[in-house]
């Protein structure tokens, strides 16, 4: 619980002082939203998520989890809602969803991969003949598969094991390693199969539609992910 509380309160870091509204032509707008650290913008939700990018991934990242794992566990007529099982996919989302994979994939893959913007604003046509960019594009699916196959799935089990297992934090360690092991087989398999192609369409579109598509994909298989984990 301590975690859900530090993930919400990394969440709402900026403190969103009462809207400064003023008539103009008899009609109510917005003058100013007050950000916090003298940060100020007009645009509403939209300038936020834009000035506060980690803190909006951390909550579009909790909830979408959740809420995938909620439609999981009501597609199950024979189960009862299990509000712990709702907490570890809202806790998992915004840690690992909303705060590690967005580094990763926004600065680090930025860094790496210096040719992706140029080569996702590119037609298709263009994109075939771009030796550069169909290379980074073939070593940005490889690494993210890497990194989902070897962070992802074992962090999944280590916060499965905080939340479901009678251990302290070093031994959940250790048990969450062998449930990985042990799941690794079935796991993996599944894995590539949703998010090798996934990949390819999110590394290959235009920048502005990559996390949106990411987001689709990611809530369907965390539904499926969900359905499998509550047989194990």
């Amino acid at each position: 619980m301590k975690l859900i509380a530090a993930l919400l309160l990394t969440a709402v870091h900026a403190k969103v002082k009462p809207l400064q509204l003023r008539k103009t032509s008899g009609i109510k707008a917005v003058q100013a939203v007050d950000l916090g650290g003298g940060k100020k913008a007009s645009g509403g939700y939209g300038q936020w998520a834009k000035d506060n990018a980690a803190a909006n991934g951390i909550i579009i990242g909790a909830f979408k989890t959740a809420a995938a794992d909620l439609m999981a566990q009501v597609s199950d007529s024979e189960s009862d809602f299990d509000l712990k099982r709702n907490l570890l996919f809202f806790a998992f989302g915004g840690a690992y969803l909303g705060a590690f994979q967005y580094w990763y994939q926004v600065n680090i893959f930025k860094r790496i991969f210096t040719a992706t913007e140029r080569f996702t604003s590119q037609s298709m046509e263009k994109k075939l003949k771009d030796t550069e960019g169909l290379v980074q594009l073939a070593m940005q699916i490889a690494l993210n598969l890497t990194i989902l196959s070897c962070v992802y799935l074992p962090t999944f089990y280590l916060f499965k094991a905080v939340f479901f297992g009678d251990c302290g934090l070093a031994s959940c360690f250790g048990d969450s390693w062998g449930t990985y092991r042990e799941n690794f087989e079935n796991d993996l398999p599944a894995l590539l199969k949703c998010w090798g192609p996934a990949d390819l369409v999110c590394f290959s579109v235009p920048l502005y539609l990559r996390i949106p598509i990411r987001h689709v994909v990611s809530f369907c298989w965390t539904i499926y992910f969900s359905i499998v984990q509550s047989k194990k």
